[in-house]
């Protein structure tokens, strides 16, 4: 039986869900059921392209058409009321990063699906990468050695939140918006627990906002058996940069180092009245089948693929108990979470900020 889906929010994040789903609905695997966005102008282009049932209220989405699970790709400071909702309702949860700006928000969505026994996953597409695999499979097999530093960058055009989301880039930050990324990332390719985090940071008015923002947070942070990371991230690059973001990681161990720059793939090209452009074709990629339809391949679909494919996993009478470690939980979620919230703590307060280990099943996700 096909898995029917309701998609919340369906902007520019929430797109990519629609895609994935629908061409998972030709695959028999998935029903596109609807979505919900409170803009309507927007519901009006998703539905001309998509033909689904559209909503501005999620509950009416949920009251009216039936669903065994939700995507969820509102703003950051949104998704957890959301995510309660639909899962006392019942529903498996998709949220795209981050799973809440709290600790304590994590652990109430963590609680209660457990409790509901429902799959609760975050989209954290960056361990879908293959050159991000690979250098995790490297980590873990001890290629490396012990880890002893490593530094991760990941640098939006100013553009992104002042064009793509101005409406709320001030209750967002370069930190909760981009270094939630890299922060799941490396605790995921290193397996280990994050202990202390010192945080820097510059802040300032973006163009056309009105409200000061955080410009760039740089975030350190010191693991349980000694690495030492260092995430650098920032939303200010001018619009002329050749990519729409700038993004790297490198790890360096006591016998061996590993490197990924995920912006330059060695792909550019230069058209005219776009100037130099550099292209990541790993991301997101299409091509016509035999029939004409297009498919769409690449992390930026397989990490949400893998929400189907996980529920397809329990339908077939399997546990979320035998799921773990397969796929990026809430539990890993709330780990990044706590790297983001400590960061922003040491910004406010100047000191280094000490995490305490968590509760539950730290670090449990694995390549």
């Amino acid at each position: 039986m096909s898995i029917r889906i309701g998609v919340i929010g369906g902007g520019t994040f929430g797109r990519n869900p629609l895609l994935a789903f629908r061409q998972l609905e030709h695959g028999g695997r998935a029903v596109l059921a609807g979505l919900a966005d409170t803009n309507p102008e927007l519901l009006r282009q998703r539905k001309e392209e998509f033909g689904i049932p559209v909503y501005e209220d999620h509950r009416r989405m949920l009251d009216e058409i039936e669903t065994d699970a939700v995507s969820i790709a509102t703003p950051d400071h949104l998704h957890r009321e959301i995510a309660l909702e639909a899962l006392r309702r019942g529903k498996h949860v998709l949220v795209e990063k981050p799973l809440d700006l709290t600790e304590a928000g994590c652990r109430e969505l963590i609680d209660l699906a457990e409790k509901n026994g429902r799959l609760l996953q975050v989209d954290f597409h960056k361990r879908f990468d293959p050159d991000h695999r690979a250098m995790a499979e490297a980590v873990r097999r001890g290629g490396l050695g012990d880890i002893l530093y490593g530094h991760a960058h990941m640098e939006d055009r100013v553009e992104v939140p002042t064009r793509w989301f101005p409406g709320w880039a001030a209750n967002s930050s370069p930190a909760w918006f981009l270094g939630i990324h890299f922060f799941d990332l490396v605790n995921w390719m290193l397996g280990d627990r994050p202990a202390r985090v010192f945080a820097t940071g510059q802040r300032g008015r973006l163009p056309g906002m009105e409200a000061e923002t955080w410009n760039a947070i740089q975030t350190h942070v010191t693991y349980a058996r000694g690495a030492a990371v260092t995430f650098q991230c920032s939303w200010v690059l001018p619009d002329e940069f050749e990519a729409i973001v700038n993004q790297g990681v490198r790890l360096v161990g006591s016998q061996g180092c590993w490197e990924v720059d995920s912006q330059d793939r060695g792909t550019a090209s230069c058209l005219a009245g776009e100037g130099m452009r550099t292209h990541n074709n790993h991301f997101l990629r299409e091509r016509a089948d035999k029939s004409g339809q297009i498919t769409r391949e690449g992390y930026g679909i397989d990490s949400i693929a893998d929400f189907v494919e996980n529920l397809e996993f329990l339908a077939a009478g399997h546990s979320l108990e035998d799921l773990r470690g397969k796929y990026p939980s809430g539990q890993d979620a709330m780990e990044a979470t706590r790297v983001a919230a400590a960061a922003h703590a040491s910004l406010e307060s100047g000191e280094p900020v000490d995490l305490s280990p968590p509760s539950g099943h730290a670090g449990e996700s694995r390549p």
